[in-house]
């Protein structure tokens, strides 16, 4: 398998193909972890570096976004991010490929979402052979701490994934879900705002 061969491991990185890493994208992720190092050694006043930072970084990100460093990741511009997001510390993000986060995110510390897997048999994974999905976290999700999330995964609008849950299958919109591996525990519904009086969501046009 020619490592060199960058269209080639491009299209079979999207058809969910083995690929191998080419040199393009071992530059970007030179540029990328560097970027990331700059990131993680900013200060907390220090907003408008951040957030410059973050525009070079990613693929789009959105306004009004908080990432608590150390952020972790490989590829930097094969990530989104949508307005009003919070990720807490020790984010790691193995992006070889997209990973689309939405509006209004809220992900805890210690989250580890990936978009790669590895063959099971040795013989197939000998040149460091891999594959990947996307991974789609949309508006409104919740994401606890210590929480996996695996590859090719989407977790639904509004739903919110319990503490040290490894998510392996998608999580439909507004429920509840956790365990090992995750599963669905219950949905989530209005009768849940008459616990708390919610403040009206602003989120930064």
């Amino acid at each position: 398998m020619e490592h060199t061969d960058i269209t080639c491991m491009a299209k079979r990185r999207a058809e969910g193909l083995l690929w191998t890493d080419t040199g393009e994208n071992i530059n970007q992720q030179v540029y990328a972890r560097g970027l990331c190092q700059d990131f993680n050694r900013t200060r907390p006043d220090e907003t408008e570096k951040r957030a410059a930072i973050l525009q070079d970084l990613f693929s789009s990100c959105g306004s009004d976004v908080w990432i608590e460093p150390p952020l972790t990741l490989a590829m930097g511009n094969t990530v989104s991010i949508g307005k009003g997001t919070y990720i807490n510390s020790n984010l790691t993000l193995v992006d070889d490929y997209e990973i689309q986060i939405g509006n209004g995110v809220l992900i805890a510390p210690n989250v580890t979402i990936s978009t790669t897997n590895h063959p099971m048999h040795y013989l197939a994974r000998a040149h460091g052979e891999m594959y990947c999905k996307r991974v789609v976290i949309e508006d409104f999700v919740w994401i606890g701490s210590n929480v996996v999330v695996s590859a090719g995964v989407t977790v639904g609008k509004g739903s919110v994934i319990g503490a040290g849950s490894v998510v392996t299958k998608d999580i439909p919109p507004m429920s509840f879900a956790a365990g090992v591996p995750c599963r669905v525990i219950r949905e989530i519904t209005d009768e849940g705002l008459k616990e708390f009086e919610p403040i009206p969501l602003q989120v930064s046009p």
